[in-house]
C-alpha cells in the first residue's frame, strides 16, 4: 500500500513538471507549430539531460535521454527511475508514448517545439516560423519574438548549444526550464 501511495505522489509531482512545460491553448495564429527535420540540427548528438522546471515558486525535476541523427529524434523522459514520456520523430511523423497519469495538456508537439527552439540553428527555425514570428541570436542568447513582443529568451553556457546548460525563460507562459546536458556515446 505504501509503495502505491509513493508511486502516486511521484506521478503527481511529475505531472506538475510536465504541465509547466506545456503550452496553454492559444488562437491558432499565435502557435508556432514548429516541427523541423532532425537533419536540420546539422549533426548527430546523444545526450543525458537533467531538467529543472521553475514555475509559481515551485521547482520540479526530470531526467531525459536525447538522441538525434539525420533520420530521427528519440527522447525518453524519466521520473523516479520510471519512463513517463517518449517521443520518436522522423521529420514527418511524431509518435509519442506517455504515462497514463500525464494530463492531456502535456503535448508531444510542445515538447518537440521547445527542444527545437533551444537546439536547432536559428536559420532553420527562422525559415519555418509563421508570419509575425522571428528568432534572433546574439552570442550565447537566443530571443523569440511575436511581432515586437519578446516571448522567450534562451541562454547558453557555451557552444555547441547542446553542451552544458541551457536556460529557457518563457515569458508568455511564465516558466523557466533549465537543461543540464552531458554528451554520451551514440
Amino acid at each position: 500500500m505504501y509503495a502505491r501511495l509513493r508511486l502516486l505522489l511521484q506521478c503527481t509531482a511529475l505531472l506538475l513538471v510536465l504541465s509547466a512545460c506545456s503550452n496553454a491553448p492559444l488562437q491558432p495564429s499565435a502557435r508556432l507549430g514548429l516541427q523541423l527535420p532532425p537533419a536540420q540540427l546539422g549533426q548527430a548528438i546523444s545526450l543525458q539531460q537533467h531538467l529543472k522546471v521553475e514555475r509559481n515558486g515551485r521547482i520540479d525535476e526530470l531526467d531525459a535521454a536525447l538522441e538525434v541523427d539525420a533520420d530521427h529524434l528519440e527522447l525518453v523522459g524519466l521520473a523516479f527511475g520510471q519512463r513517463v514520456l517518449s517521443l520518436h520523430y522522423d521529420g514527418k511523423d511524431l509518435i509519442s508514448w506517455r504515462h497514463v497519469m500525464l494530463p492531456a495538456q502535456v503535448r508531444a508537439e510542445d515538447v518537440l517545439e521547445d527542444l527545437q527552439l533551444c537546439l536547432w540553428p536559428a536559420d532553420a527555425i527562422s525559415a519555418a516560423l509563421p508570419a509575425g514570428w522571428r528568432v534572433q541570436d546574439q552570442g550565447l542568447r537566443r530571443t523569440l519574438y511575436l511581432a515586437d513582443a519578446m516571448i522567450a529568451t534562451i541562454d547558453y553556457s557555451g557552444m555547441p548549444r547542446w553542451s552544458g546548460t541551457v536556460i529557457l525563460n518563457n515569458l508568455r507562459y511564465q516558466y523557466r526550464l533549465s537543461i543540464q546536458s552531458v554528451a554520451s556515446e551514440p
